[in-house]
């Protein structure tokens, strides 16, 4: 017989680096169609000052909310962002079940305009940032056992099991905590 084996928490490398390079393909698809709504506004007759300005703002306002969406939809469809997928990690409730869309687009949104609350897993001992307390989720990197890649089948997409952890261990704790 053997034992189960508990979800590690991921920490703070793994994170960011997944972080990053999913930050780095929304920045490529953001800035190429920045550079499509220049073009066509340097082609209608806009002047250079107030495409730049444009510009400037576009990115200001329009990164936050596609970082927001590109994470919101990929925690929900496959539980992980092709960052996160690329070392491992996967996000789910507390619970271990999988992320529903309100705790999937609120997460998104605090990690999108609110980056710095992710330090906090630093020092949280459940390796929880801000975004992961207030949406009620956290960042695991699934056991490898009873599936010999390593990597977990997304979340109830083609009718899998989602991964969840073995036994919850924040079911004692309040909302307070």
């Amino acid at each position: 017989m053997t034992t189960p084996v508990r979800d590690e928490s991921a920490g703070l490398v793994s994170r960011s680096i997944a972080y990053v390079l999913d930050t780095v393909v929304v920045l490529f698809f953001v800035s190429g169609a920045v550079a499509v709504v220049l073009v066509v506004a340097a082609v209608a007759g806009a002047h250079a000052r107030d495409l730049a300005i444009a510009a400037a703002s576009a990115y200001v306002l329009v990164l936050p909310a596609a970082m927001t969406v590109y994470c919101a939809v990929f925690w929900l469809l496959a539980g992980r962002t092709p960052g996160m997928a690329l070392l491992g990690l996967r996000v789910v409730r507390t619970d271990g079940r999988p992320v529903r869309w309100f705790g999937a687009l609120l997460r998104g949104v605090l990690l999108a305009c609110f980056p710095v609350g992710a330090l906090w897993l630093v020092v949280d001992r459940r390796h929880q940032a801000v975004h992961d307390k207030v949406a009620r989720t956290v960042v695991i990197r699934p056991s490898a056992s009873g599936d010999p890649a390593g990597r977990i089948a997304s979340s109830g997409a083609a009718g899998v099991a989602a991964p969840h952890i073995t036994h919850d261990v924040y079911a004692h704790e309040t909302l307070g905590d």
